[in-house]
């Protein structure tokens, strides 16, 4: 095993998470990052659907990978070791870090020289990296932890994920937690993004979409909450996603009063709505990757969770978040399908009622509930 004289780090190249809510997560460990090496040149190879959110205050530079849909294996292989290539031509690589625990991001630092590379030595991708880190499979470490975990490669002190975040006391007799930050900057971190207008009176936001079936609480659930909001608090839902969720939002508005629901599924990127969410009395979304940008963001968030474990995925802040769950004798399974009987289908989401989640909402929110 390598070893590596911080000092001497002039270039460091990383390997950013797939998803938008694992690069939301990475968010203390590029920061902290960032105060290791203030003067260094920081690049990140990222996917093309998480290029907007990555930090520019953390990273000088972005790459970009090549799609990857519809190519062979031979040919996925191909790419990207002639993409990696690329990235040796483009600057000498000190130090290599990959987030994500695959063998190809593992092969990518390889193939690109990267002289130190560090990350997780799982997928059987061990000898690829020089400053491997044993995986712990523990459930109760959140993956935010894992990522900030990395860092112990370099022989230095990592923070406590509940310690990065100052956070509000959990009551009123305990003191509130200081942390490294109190808020995001999201001006400054996506820089050079027109913002999505936003609604000049108060307004909530729910976010119904998400990838996986069993992550993904019922439709008409989403509906039976919008209205008891509507009903209660007089307060339209900003309803937000991708191409995904166009046909979702217009079934959701079809039959309600016109002022009940704003529509902007599939208008901009991720990043333009910062300012959305920040504004927002609160957001309610799925165990998905926009709950994770709205509470970056500022927005109270209230979750709705199915298959995913809060104790690895939950946002960890610095806006407060609540998660409704349902412990069902499969639950978390972490799966994105649900495999069991038709019967038996999502019960770990059917089992949360919108009444309920209204209650938890005003929770998070601290809205007064009125009778």
């Amino acid at each position: 095993m390598s070893q590596v004289n911080i000092k001497q780090i002039q270039s460091i190249l990383v390997r950013a998470p797939n998803w938008i809510g694992d690069q939301i997560m990475a968010y203390p460990f590029y920061y902290s990052l960032r105060q290791i090496f203030p003067k260094v040149h920081i690049a990140v190879v990222c996917t093309e659907w998480v290029k907007d959110i990555q930090f520019q205050k953390c990273v000088n530079e972005t790459f970009v990978l090549p799609s990857m849909k519809g190519k062979s294996f031979l040919e996925k292989a191909m790419t990207l070791s002639s993409f990696s290539r690329e990235l040796k031509r483009a600057r000498v690589w000190d130090l290599g870090i990959t987030l994500p625990n695959s063998l190809s991001s593992a092969y990518m630092l390889w193939r690109a020289g990267v002289k130190h590379r560090l990350g997780y030595s799982t997928e059987g991708r061990g000898v690829l990296l020089n400053l491997k880190q044993k995986w712990s499979p523990d459930p109760g470490i959140h993956r935010a932890q894992s990522y900030l975990n990395l860092i112990k490669g370099l022989n230095l002190p990592v923070i406590s994920i509940n310690r990065f975040w100052t956070q509000d006391a959990p009551n009123e007799l305990d003191p509130p937690i200081q942390g490294v930050l109190d808020l995001f900057n999201a001006k400054g971190e996506w820089a050079g993004m027109t913002p999505l207008e936003r609604p000049k009176s108060d307004y909530w936001v729910l976010a119904p979409g998400a990838t996986a079936d069993s992550r993904r609480w019922p439709t008409e659930y989403f509906l039976g909450l919008a209205d008891i909001i509507w009903e209660k608090l007089k307060i339209p839902g900003v309803i937000v996603g991708g191409p995904s969720e166009v046909k979702l939002a217009q079934d959701m508005m079809s039959g309600r009063p016109a002022e009940q629901f704003i529509d902007l599924t599939s208008q901009g990127v991720v990043s333009q709505l910062a300012g959305v969410f920040e504004k927002a009395k609160f957001s309610v979304c799925n165990e998905s990757g926009l709950a994770h940008v709205a509470s970056l963001c500022g927005s109270p968030v209230q979750i709705v969770c199915g298959a995913a474990n809060p104790n690895r995925t939950a946002p960890t802040g610095p806006a407060r978040v609540r998660v409704s769950f349902n412990p069902v004798d499969c639950w978390p399974c972490e799966k994105n399908h649900c495999y069991q009987p038709q019967n038996e289908q999502i019960k770990c989401l059917r089992g949360i009622n919108p009444k309920r989640v209204f209650e938890e909402v005003c929770g998070v929110a601290r809205i007064p509930i009125s009778s």
